[in-house]
């Protein structure tokens, strides 16, 4: 079975491509028809706001993929755990261990997550 990411593949750069294009139709239409300035001002606006969303969203991507490898090694972890008591290893928990000491040493914040 083939895993589906929640989100479509979208290509956030061709979503900045439009919105440059937007907005440059938008400058030329607010040229030749000034009486509905305020009109556009809304609009110019609203497509200012693309550029902020575009960057979290690729924000968000990169951390929703780390916390993936991350629970996968968990989750790997604990297989080799279950297995290793299955096969009667003297310590089978030696595996989730290591596998949590790593990721606090990749999860624990830093100088620059902390505003220091």
């Amino acid at each position: 079975m083939t895993y589906r990411l929640p989100y479509p593949d979208s290509d956030l750069q061709e979503v900045l491509d439009r919105n440059d294009t937007a907005r440059e139709l938008l400058a030329n239409f607010a040229r030749s028809t000034s009486t509905l300035a305020d009109l556009w001002q809304l609009i110019t606006a609203a497509l200012q706001d693309t550029p902020v969303l575009v960057a979290e969203i690729s924000r968000l991507r990169t951390d929703i993929s780390r916390r993936r490898l991350h629970r996968a090694n968990l989750i790997a972890a604990i297989r080799a755990a279950l297995s290793a008591a299955a096969d009667g290893e003297p310590d089978p928990l030696s595996y989730l261990r290591d596998e949590l000491a790593e990721q606090a040493g990749l999860l624990a914040p830093t100088r620059k997550d902390c505003g220091s």
